[in-house]
């Protein structure tokens, strides 16, 4: 069961990570990348420990994104968030 949902305009995005965060209890922080978030992943992960929270997004608004001309991701400029 995920620890918490939590709206995408919630998060924070990480430019070193390449990935939206959000504080975990535990200290590190929950990270999903666009790439995830294109795929329809809605999970996003700690990697300091096992919990995980549930992305509420519309995927739509990623699949338009274009690719940046550095990391192959899209920049979360780009992407409109309701």
């Amino acid at each position: 069961m995920s620890y918490d949902e939590v709206e995408i305009e919630d998060m924070k995005w990480d430019e070193q990570l390449q990935a939206y965060t959000y504080s975990c209890p535990c200290g590190d922080v929950f990270q999903i990348t666009l790439e995830q978030l294109k795929a329809g992943e809605e999970i996003a992960r700690c990697p300091s420990c096992s919990l995980y929270i549930t992305v509420i997004y519309d995927q739509d608004d990623f699949l338009d994104a274009e690719p940046s001309s550095g990391a192959g991701q899209a920049q979360p400029s780009e992407v409109v968030v309701h």
